[in-house]
């Protein structure tokens, strides 16, 4: 390439000669064209054939249109100042015109570099945890530097990543040794390049690039990403472990402290009551141990749902799902709790010829339950229920509806949480917190949703749905 480069150059020089000596026009036309052809050669080609060019320049305009004409003999002194100053000019402008090509060479290649570290930084964008981040930042060097490939130590974990078998030219130890260095190297011969790296002073491993690798500079800058964003990504997964581990333990104290509250309060009466029927006898003791059951009750019902909490959370309500009855489903869950709603109005509204329902006939009944025992808790004594079921949209909707205060709209959405309690009744109503989301967990777990629509001091309406099993009662 660098032959015909020369050749070229001459023949170009030579054809301007050529040219000119067939036309009439004087020495300093030829002169200034001669050195425009050097300078188009030097900013080509480069300054080797843009020198060829300017000394076959010099001497053919020297030799064809310098007297005497044919022969290079210079007679009048002011030709050879125009000879020299022709030379030195032709070789000045081609070197000028040389170290402008060089720097926007220059200027290209660390464009190109600046773009492909954008590329880079853009591909790094933190996505998990600082194993996954490595696997990504290996492919993605290899990717948008073109290198051959790839290998990264991280010390830490004592783990090497690699972006194929073509880095197996620098092994383990080369890459644990290269991590206690402080300066990285470039083996022009090998195609390797190797560098630490560090944050703060402290060594995270080391990177290994097989190929052709990029600029010292954009190599720099490739370890202090990888360090800044394995460490953010180290940072990251700390905070969530901290974040993870403070839940629960909020969890857990808010569980204990609720059980606590809870549990205490039958106990203290279970415990006044056998402490009196030891000392009574006849009708009151009967009205005691009628205490005494109803508390007991109480505990059997808190007892179960902790653990229908911890079975839901635990993905581990497993659904024996059959067709129910839905008028055969309210009824049972309105005798079950028969006692709390005596002296209430409750209407019962079955839309004719509705479908059984597709569910887990226990775990359904434990939720329309919930649902009525909570109207009955958070509403005036004397006051109506309704329970309603009917078909709309393909599915079958069950709602349980009150008179109560109702629910203020900043807390609906949060009604449905573990051990949430609006503020009008917490501390004034008996219970957990746990019976609606134990609800709600159970509904989803069918694969259907649940709801509420409320009106301040207009009650409230507890829906869910249910899909149809397709057998009409």
């Amino acid at each position: 390439m660098s032959v015909r480069r020369f050749a070229a150059a001459i023949l170009i020089v030579a054809g301007v000669i050529t040219t000119y000596r067939l036309l009439p026009v004087n020495s300093t036309t030829v002169a200034l064209s001669l050195l425009l052809a050097v300078l188009g050669i030097s900013a080509w080609w480069g300054l080797g054939p843009a020198i060829l060019a300017s000394v076959t320049a010099m001497l053919g305009f020297n030799y064809f249109f310098l007297p005497p004409v044919g022969t290079f003999t210079v007679q009048d002194p002011q030709n050879w100042v125009a000879l020299i100053a022709f030379l030195v000019t032709a070789v000045t402008a081609s070197q000028l015109a040389e170290r402008a090509r060089r720097r926007a060479a220059e200027a290209e290649a660390r464009r190109t570099e600046s773009e492909r570290l954008y590329e880079l930084v853009q591909s790094m964008m933190l996505r998990g945890s600082p194993g996954s981040t490595i696997r990504e930042f290996v492919q993605n060097v290899v990717r948008v530097f073109g290198c051959s490939g790839a290998a990264f130590y991280y010390r830490p974990a004592q783990e090497v990543v690699r972006s194929g078998p073509e880095t197996k030219i620098v092994s383990d130890h080369d890459l644990m040794a290269v991590a206690e260095v402080q300066d990285f190297s470039m083996d022009a011969e090998s195609g390797i390049s190797t560098a630490p790296v560090r944050f703060g002073g402290r060594a995270m491993g080391s990177l290994a690039l097989v190929g052709s690798p990029p600029s010292e500079h954009i190599v720099r800058a490739i370890v202090n990403l990888v360090a800044i964003t394995i460490e953010k990504a180290r940072a990251m997964e700390d905070a969530a472990h901290a974040e993870a581990a403070r839940q629960s333990e909020l969890l857990k104290a808010a569980l204990l402290d609720s059980l606590a509250h809870d549990i205490k309060t039958p106990l203290t009466s279970i415990k006044a009551a056998v402490t009196s029927l030891l000392a009574t006898s006849g009708a009151e003791a009967g009205e005691l141990l009628t205490i005494i059951n109803e508390e007991a009750d109480r505990l059997n019902r808190l007892a179960a749902e902790v653990i229908e909490m911890s079975r839901i959370e635990a993905g581990r309500l497993h659904l024996e799902k059959a067709a129910v009855p839905i008028g055969a489903l309210v009824d049972q869950a309105l005798a079950a709790f028969a006692g709390p709603l005596e002296g209430r109005r409750v209407t019962v509204e079955i839309e004719p010829g509705l479908p059984n329902g597709e569910a887990d006939r226990e775990l359904i009944f434990s939720v329309v339950r919930q649902l009525i025992e909570n109207a009955a808790k958070y509403s005036p004594p004397d006051s109506p229920l309704s329970v309603s079921a009917k078909s709309k949209g393909g599915k079958i909707v069950i709602g349980v509806a009150d008179r109560g205060s109702g629910i203020e709209e900043n807390e609906r959405y949060r009604i449905f949480e573990k051990f949430y309690r609006g503020r009008a009744h917490r501390y004034d109503t008996k219970g957990t917190g746990m019976g609606l989301a134990i609800a709600k967990g159970i509904v989803e777990a069918h694969g259907e949703r649940i709801w509420v629509e409320s009106e301040p001091g207009q009650g409230s309406a507890f829906y869910f749905t249910l899909s149809p099993h397709g057998e009409r009662r």
